[in-house]
């Protein structure tokens, strides 16, 4: 049996099904099949996922002209915050970006303006949206709409 992704449904093909109709076969036996044969891609589907705030020191706004240009609306009295989303706990991504952290492949993970800039989390503004499960999808659309609804209350943000 394996699983197919096509326009993004998860079809079963009938391939090995008769190993899972076997009525001798056990749980245990239907799920360590499963394992064996569900690819990383669906693995991946199924992960959940968080949105996390970074607080920014304010030299973010004066030394980088990306990041004023992004935020013409913020006037100095609230703070500069970097919005993002993980599949990790935000604890361990900010750990992360704070140490200049590589994928196995060697690419940079981290971002530069967290890496120079982050000081630290903001649980208070991030919080009470990861009580529900999120899939990858969800959560883009959740960073977008948190990093915009802080830049209307004054905020200075950036998010990818």
């Amino acid at each position: 049996m394996f699983l197919t992704e096509m326009d993004s449904e998860i079809f079963i093909s009938p391939i090995g099904a008769e190993q899972i109709r076997n009525a001798n076969a056990m749980p245990s036996q239907i799920s360590s099949f499963f394992k064996r044969h569900i690819p990383a891609t669906f693995v991946h589907h199924m992960a959940t996922y968080k949105v996390y705030v970074i607080e920014l020191s304010k030299r973010v706004f004066t030394e980088n002209a990306k990041f004023r240009a992004t935020n013409p609306q913020f006037n100095g009295v609230l703070e500069c915050l970097y919005v993002g989303m993980t599949s990790k706990d935000p604890a361990e991504r900010f750990k992360q970006h704070k140490t200049g952290y590589l994928s196995k492949r060697g690419y940079n993970l981290s971002s530069r303006l967290v890496f120079k800039y982050g000081t630290f989390l903001r649980p208070g503004l991030y919080a009470h949206l990861n009580e529900k499960p999120m899939n990858r999808q969800e959560a883009l659309k959740m960073e977008e709409k948190l990093a915009w609804e802080l830049r209307r209350k004054g905020y200075a943000v950036w998010y990818n």
